[in-house]
């Protein structure tokens, strides 16, 4: 059946839009519906998770069937509280943590936290034996999708783990980086410097290394290989929705 959807506040605004129609299933669920959604607007799939949906203005939950006929909004939550800033990113071009801070630092936070990579030209890591001594070149490669993903769980478990970390980013770059090029950022903000932004921190770049479908390639003058992680993800690992 074909449905129209209204569209309010900031999802009105990724959209471009304060009505879309979309096809979707006869007794489709809402949860049914807001995966249809983001189908038909991928830029959405980042509000999607915490959107309500309204069904003949009444709130609607996600084991509910969708009527024929019937007038459904989604929106965010309402205002009235201060939702705290997650900035998920991978992207190929160089990041800037002036424009990071920008994005998650709020008017009670006092500290940020900052951990950044960047390319090495001689490795010296001795925990494993497959890297070049001499590097020129790093190739990074991720599974996009997945990715972003769990880079948003990462995040939630920094939260989990945290509560007073006020903001997050996560950034990754992809493609080929040269010496002295940063890889990958990861940024938390909170009021004290002793409210655990400094763990928060380095939790959130070991946990990426762990479960973030990310792989790298070192390149050099006349060898190249893929450095070969030894992390086994089990269910521990897997999102609870």
């Amino acid at each position: 059946m074909k449905i129209s959807i209204l569209l309010f506040a900031s999802i009105k605004e990724y959209a471009g839009t304060n009505i879309i129609s979309i096809n979707i299933k006869d007794k489709s669920t809402v949860a049914d519906l807001k995966q249809e959604i983001a189908n038909h607007l991928p830029e959405l799939k980042d509000l999607l998770p915490t959107a309500l949906v309204s069904i003949n203005h009444e709130f609607a939950f996600p084991e509910e069937k969708v009527p024929e006929d019937a007038e459904i909004a989604i929106f965010p939550p309402v205002s009235g509280g201060q939702e705290k800033p997650t900035i998920i990113e991978i992207k190929s071009e160089p990041f800037s943590i002036d424009e990071v801070m920008a994005n998650i630092v709020g008017p009670s936070t006092g500290a940020m936290c900052v951990f950044s990579g960047i390319v090495r030209a001689q490795n010296d890591d001795v925990t494993t034996n497959n890297n070049l001594d001499i590097v020129e070149q790093l190739n990074y490669e991720a599974y996009s999708p997945m990715a972003e993903t769990k880079m948003y769980q990462v995040a939630s478990e920094v939260r989990s783990r945290w509560p007073n970390i006020y903001g997050i980013a996560i950034f990754q770059r992809t493609g080929s980086l040269e010496p002295s090029h940063q890889t990958v950022m990861i940024a938390c903000t909170s009021a004290h410097r002793d409210s655990g932004i400094f763990e928060a921190a380095r939790y959130g770049i070991d946990r990426l290394k762990e479960i973030v479908p990310i792989w790298k390639q070192e390149i050099g003058e006349k060898d190249s290989t893929w450095v070969k992680g030894t992390y086994q993800p089990d269910k521990n690992d897997v999102k609870q929705i």
